[in-house]
């Protein structure tokens, strides 16, 4: 099994908004965690494919997607880290924001067991909450 192709074409799958597509690729009980944080709607972890249709859901709800370009990926074994840099659109304000990221996966049999996100959360919480955190509404948020 190539583990690159197999974590490249799930990319193609989200980019395609093919969520049923996206979804085959987890295992029924799979994990995908994302970092905390009391001001985004799909921060945290969620469990099983259902829940895992949810974090989906909300993200869409709440950002567009305008890129989401993987730049590196390492295979050791079942474990894959893809290093990329995304660009969002947060829904409710209108606010342009850029974010690099790092997903970790484990696989199994050819399928995701687990999904880590890593990225900066106050570059978001920023784009949703202008005014309480002191960011301009409308500004682009981009370094």
């Amino acid at each position: 099994m190539d583990t690159k192709k197999l974590i490249s074409e799930g990319y193609q799958l989200f980019a395609a908004g093919d969520l049923k597509g996206l979804l085959e690729r987890y295992y029924d009980d799979a994990d995908l965690i994302n970092p905390e944080s009391d001001y985004l709607p799909f921060a945290g972890s969620y469990h099983g494919k259902q829940q895992i249709a949810e974090y989906f859901t909300k993200l869409n709800e709440t950002v567009q997607c305008v890129q989401l370009e993987p730049r590196s990926m390492v295979a050791e074994g079942d474990t894959v880290v893809v290093t990329g840099d995304s660009s969002w659109i947060a829904r409710s304000t209108g606010i342009a924001y850029d974010n690099p990221f790092v997903h970790v996966f484990k696989l199994r049999d050819g399928k995701v067991v687990s999904q880590r996100a890593y990225y900066d959360t106050s570059k978001l919480e920023h784009a949703l909450h202008p005014a309480s955190t002191g960011q301009a509404g409308g500004k682009p948020l981009h370094h």
